[in-house]
Order: structure tokens, then sequence, then C-alpha cells
């Protein structure tokens, strides 16, 4: 599942496809994926922006369940942990993984106007960073690129508001 910045996206799909990446992961590996781990996850791919654990809590109350900020950090640990979704550092944030289940470096396109984030998936930027480190004889433990910018839609965007209702 690739996202690019659109200015219309249906969600739905986007939300059963990680949905039903999650329950294959967490079967293959013994994992339980409960229903607050299921609604954190749905809620992480309602929109294609970070959202951090404070703008889950109202949803995961009305949804009946503890709304504890560590009932929610529990839950995108352990979503963060399986592969499921990545921490924007820059932004305290979480948004859902487009290739769960593979390793893959954490390389994303964040729009600091209407704040859509794209997980940037290239062989040429990975292979570049490995050479690059293992030239320097630096072993990599983590790594994780964030680039910020204009999406297409606000670098055409006139009007004072920028964000895009239906993305």
């Amino acid at each position: 599942m690739t996202f690019t910045f659109q200015s219309k996206h249906d969600h739905s799909s986007c939300i059963d496809k990680a949905l039903t990446d999650a329950v294959l992961i967490c079967k293959e590996r013994g994992q339980r994926f409960t229903k607050i781990r299921q609604l954190v996850l749905e809620l992480v791919w309602q929109s294609h922006r970070p959202l951090g654990a404070y703008e889950l809590l109202p949803a995961i109350k009305a949804a009946g369940f503890n709304s504890a900020p560590p009932t929610v950090y529990r839950a995108l640990e352990f979503l963060q942990e399986q592969g499921l979704v990545h921490r924007i550092s820059s932004l305290n944030a979480y948004i859902g993984c487009s290739h769960p289940g593979h390793q893959c470096s954490s390389c994303f396109l964040i729009c600091e106007k209407c704040q859509l984030a794209v997980e940037l998936e290239s062989a040429k930027l990975a292979t570049a960073i490995a050479d690059l480190t293992r030239d320097m004889g630096f072993s990599v433990q983590r790594e994780h690129l964030e680039i910020v910018g204009h999406c297409p839609n606000c670098q055409s965007s006139t009007g004072t508001d920028n964000r895009k209702e239906n993305v």
C-alpha cells in the first residue's frame, strides 16, 4: 500500500489493510491483538497525519476504554514493536506503517502546512545510507529520517487555510 499526497483519499481501505496485516503479524508472532490495540491502530490510520497519544484519548474514552495516557502509550508501544506504526520523533506522534512486517528504514516526507506524512521507501536511499555509514565504520542501530516541506496540495493552495479536509 503506497500513499501519495492526494487531495482526496478513502482511508477505509488503508484501515482494512492495516487491520488485516496486524492480525496476521500478531498471529505469526504469537502476540495478542487486543481490542484496545485494534482501536488505536484504526485511529492512527484514520488519516495520514501523525497523531500524538493525547489526540487519541477522546476516542479511546468514547469507545469505553480506560483513557489514561499509559493505556494509549502501551498500545502504541506494542504496535511500534510489531512494526505496525512508526513514531515521528520531531512531532512526538505516530503514523501507520505502510509496509508492516518488513524490515524498513523510517523515512518520512512531512508537510509542515497540512501535517500529512508519507512513508518513503527507496532502495537507492537505503543503499546510500548503508554505504555511507559502513564507509565511516558506523554501526546503525536505528534509522529515522524526517524530511519537512510542502506537499503538492499545499504548494498549489492560495487560501489562508491550507489544510485539506478529505485527505
